[in-house]
Order: C-alpha cells, then structure tokens, then sequence
C-alpha cells in the first residue's frame, strides 16, 4: 500500500509539474506571480543583464543565481524540514537504543517535549543529527531520507513534505536557467539531506547544493571501497558562511541571491556589493491564510536585520500575500484501484 500511495503521489507531482512547465512556455514568465512591482523588477533584472547589446550585459558564465532552501524554496514551519526528519529517524530508530528514554537529547524527542530539546541547544542537535545522519554511506543515506519524504507529513498541514515547496520559486528557478542561468542551493540544512530532492523538485543536481556537511572518512576494508560519513561537523553553511560557502564551493560571486531570513544577511550583502548589476531578493512570510505570516519574532527564519537592511540596500522584498496567485503546487490527484480492489488517492 505504501509502495503504491508513493508511486502515486510521485505521478501526480509529475503531472502537476508538467502542466506548469507547459503554462511557462506558452505564456509569459513567472504564471504563478502577481503583476507587482516584485514580479517587474525580477523580469526587468534578468531581461537587462542576458539582452545582448545591452549595457548592463552579462555573458553566460557568470550568471549565477543562488537560492537559500528553507522558507525560500520551501516550506519551514513549524522547524526546518531537516529537523522534523532527525526527529522522527530518533523515534524510527529508538527500539535498537534503550538507553536514549532517559538520555538528552533523545528523551526529549520520544515524549516529544519540544522545549527540553531546545534546549539543549547546539549540543544537543549535533548529537541529534550524529546519531541519525552518520555511519553511513551517502547511498544508504539517500534511501533513507527518500523513504522519509515519500511518507512523512508536516504536522501543521498534513501534506508530504515534497508538496510543500513554492510554485512561483520553481518558476523563478527554471525562468533563470531558461535565460542561461545557473542556479544553486546554498542553505545551512546538510548538503547530502538536500541532495536527496533537489533535482526532482528543483531541477538543481546534488553539485549543485552548498549546505553544511559532516566530515567524511574511507574505507577499504573488505574490499569495497566506501566513504562513510562521521558525526563530526566539517562546516556549517549558515550566516557569514554562506559566502565562503559560495567562494569555496561554486568559485564565481554570484549576481543574484535570494534569502528570507537573517542568516542570508550575509549572503545577500556580499553578493550585491560585488560589480555591475547585481539583485537580491529576500521573501517574507505575509499570508497567514495560505502559508504562515512571520518575521521579527519567530523561532524559525527570523528575519530582522535583514528586512531592515534590504532599503538601503535596494534589494527587492517579496510579499507573499501581495505578489504570489499560488504558494504551494496544485497536484492532482491521481487514483487507481490496487489488487484488492481499493482505491488508492495520490496524496495532496
């Protein structure tokens, strides 16, 4: 049953994927975007800098366009995507420890106590993420995470993870590679946990994705080689690493960034304040209705100085509420009937 439900979500996301591709060809860019003053400086940005003749002409390799990931590309509410997955490995995986029912921050997790596991702060979540990303190979890692997204619910919305992305960015994405764009992730989330999707909801490959990683080590053993990730961390992608991330990983400064909290502050500093045309975008959560209004105050993708730096800055702030027609991806429903004759829904 689950095997078919996840065959059949798949189907739909690939249906749904292939009308909004169709919509983009036959009409004009970014469908799923209000007529705002957002929209036409996106549009404006991205036509000046690949019009050749035009004074503000960039050739095609340097047109790189990097996208932070949680609360940019997706959803992040009620925590980090990565976070509800090392949560929910803790509890998949609790049977075969014992010893975690009264140790931190594993106790925490199984009575599902949220403010003990906050706070154990940083400690507590390399431990977490230790015990549920290492020991692995990045293929075993894959299945398990893949597993995860073909399965799991958001809690707030009862949706798949995977549905949870934003329409009008994947428009975005593909409108700026339509034009002879890169685009990559750079998100402080584990570059292997992203990975896993970002080529089927994005349309990014894995070399593509610059994000926090564990260090590695090699095997050779038994004779078949393998590489094993450990439960140190190596670097974290988050703030002020963020460029270095880029300069280390993708060697050009990219022209446009886009963020949504204050650990892209950096990001999108560096990145505009580079020569020539340059464009950053910070997105902030405005529609309580169809997503979650929040910025200053929240736990999560807190975006403070960032929004009073995007002004002075000239960076162009979207509005959910007021610029996107859509947030999430209609996906239809695709239904069949398995060997006992039920019928099964692609889930939404």
């Amino acid at each position: 049953m689950v095997r078919i439900q996840a065959y059949l979500f798949a189907y739909g996301l690939l249906v749904s994927a292939y009308a909004c591709f169709a919509n983009e060809r036959g009409s004009a860019p970014l469908p799923s975007w209000n007529s705002t003053a957002a929209k036409s400086a996106i549009v404006t940005f991205i036509d000046k800098v690949t019009q050749e003749g035009s004074a503000d002409f960039i050739p095609p390799e340097q047109r790189i366009a990097v996208f932070d990931n949680d609360g940019t590309l997706w959803a992040e509410k009620p925590a980090y995507f990565q976070l509800l997955f090392a949560m929910d490995e803790v509890k998949r995986l609790a049977p075969e420890h014992p010893e975690w029912k009264s140790e931190q921050p594993f106790a925490a997790i199984l009575n599902d106590d949220m403010i003990t596991l906050l706070a154990q702060g940083r400690t507590g979540l390399e431990k977490m993420i230790g015990a549920t990303h290492a020991d692995m190979t990045r293929e075993e890692f894959n299945k398990v995470v893949a597993s995860w997204l073909n399965t799991a619910r958001n809690p707030l919305t009862g949706k798949h993870y995977i549905a949870m992305y934003y329409q009008p960015m994947r428009e975005l994405l593909n409108f700026l590679r339509s034009k002879g764009f890169k685009t990559y992730i750079v998100s402080g989330g584990g570059a292997d946990f992203i990975r896993v999707f970002s080529e089927q909801l994005y349309g990014i490959p894995p070399e593509q994705v610059v994000g926090s990683r564990l260090k590695a080590r090699y095997e050779d053993g038994d004779g078949k080689p393998r590489v094993i990730t450990t439960d140190d961390v190596e670097f974290v992608n988050d703030k002020e690493g963020k460029p270095i991330g880029i300069s280390q990983m993708i060697g050009r400064r990219p022209i446009f960034a886009a963020g949504n909290s204050d650990g892209d502050l950096q990001m999108l500093e560096w990145v505009t304040s580079g020569p020539g045309p340059r464009f950053g975008m910070l997105i902030h959560h405005t529609d309580a209705k169809r997503e979650w209004a929040y910025d200053r105050n929240s736990r999560v993708g807190r975006l403070d100085k960032a929004l009073k730096a995007a002004k002075p800055n000239g960076w162009t702030v979207v509005d959910m509420a007021k610029d996107w027609k859509v947030i999430f991806p209609v996906v239809q429903t695709a239904e069949k009937e398995d060997r006992n004759g039920e019928k099964v829904h692609a889930p939404n």
